[in-house]
């Protein structure tokens, strides 16, 4: 084992690299070869790319879990929901490709999880059942992911000016198809404004499992 490498230290390194190469780029021999130490020296920590990429969204969501904490304990179930999302919005842009590497992985430190208790109980206590409190965070869970990776991959494209609106607009033919050419600023605008709006329509069928609603 190397001498002075930590898992943190690589999860870190990780997710530096991550932020240089993206999801294709990142492999336990690059992570390596920017540590400077052999590839063997890592397996000690991470035997291959997806424990690794377990351990990135852990800190993640280590991270993410501490931003929440921060919040008011008396929140409504909406301003819960909402901050939730925002948070996780900005956790998963805060890397590139994030929404992509954190998805699908196993959580390898449980306080993680077990720090979602008090906040389980406040639902509970606002009308919900734990089953319908599940699946609401599952909804907000899968947009927001999915309008992450969404996002992120238009941002990366952007950059060669696939989505320019006037380019797009002569592309489907404006003038042929003026209700297409006119959906563009709708999907293509304002990502936080999308972003919020799309919100807007979670947490109004999140409230119709609320218990009597």
């Amino acid at each position: 084992m190397a001498k002075g490498l930590t898992r943190a230290a690589i999860v870190d390194a990780a997710l530096d690299l991550l932020d240089d190469v993206g999801m294709e780029g990142l492999t336990v021999r690059a992570l390596a070869a920017k540590l400077d130490v052999k590839a063997p020296a890592l397996y000690w920590h991470v035997r291959d790319k997806s424990e690794l990429l377990d351990e990135m969204a852990t800190e993640a969501w280590r991270r993410i879990g501490g931003r929440l904490v921060e919040l008011p304990h008396d929140a409504s179930w909406e301003e819960d929901l909402r901050s939730f999302a925002d948070v996780l919005r900005a956790a998963l842009l805060e890397h590139r490709d994030g929404a992509k590497a954190f998805s699908g992985t196993y959580l390898t430190d449980a306080t993680v999880l077990s720090s979602r208790e008090a906040g389980l109980q406040r639902w509970l206590d606002q009308g919900f059942s734990l089953s319908d409190t599940v699946r609401a965070f599952a909804l907000a869970n899968s947009f927001v992911v999915g309008f992450c990776i969404e996002e992120q991959a238009v941002a990366q494209a952007d950059a060669r000016q696939d989505y320019d609106l006037e380019t797009r607009a002569e592309r489907v033919g404006a003038q042929e198809h003026p209700l297409v050419a006119a959906t563009g600023p709708e999907v293509f605008g304002d990502k936080d404004v999308q972003f919020a709006s799309l919100m807007d329509l979670v947490v109004d069928a999140v409230g119709r499992l609320r218990t009597g609603a």
